[in-house]
């Protein structure tokens, strides 16, 4: 079983949200986009940004614990930039 963490990017709300799933990662953002409860229910437009893969949960869990404790949307852009994933920007708006 594979685990992966991975960053999701909301440009309605300008936010990050970083999660740890062992289910199919397009089959989780696809939940986060439906209707349900949660933080990432504020809004249906998440994209996948960011993911690593690894083969034990605890190796997972500490990686996503890690970058939750970064609290710097600065750092987190910077991971993904390393993975060349790109975030739709807003009108005017500079990348962080």
């Amino acid at each position: 079983m594979l685990h992966h963490i991975y960053i999701i990017y909301s440009l309605k709300i300008d936010k990050f949200y970083i999660g740890y799933t062992s289910d199919i990662l397009e089959e989780r953002i696809r939940r986060h986009n439906s209707n349900h409860s949660g933080f990432t229910s504020r809004t249906n437009d998440w994209v996948l940004v960011y993911s690593e893969v690894f083969n034990n949960k605890s190796d997972a869990l500490k990686k996503e614990k890690e970058i939750k404790s970064w609290k710097s949307k600065a750092r987190i852009q910077l991971l993904i930039d390393k993975k060349k994933y790109s975030i739709p920007l807003q009108a005017g708006r500079s990348q962080v």
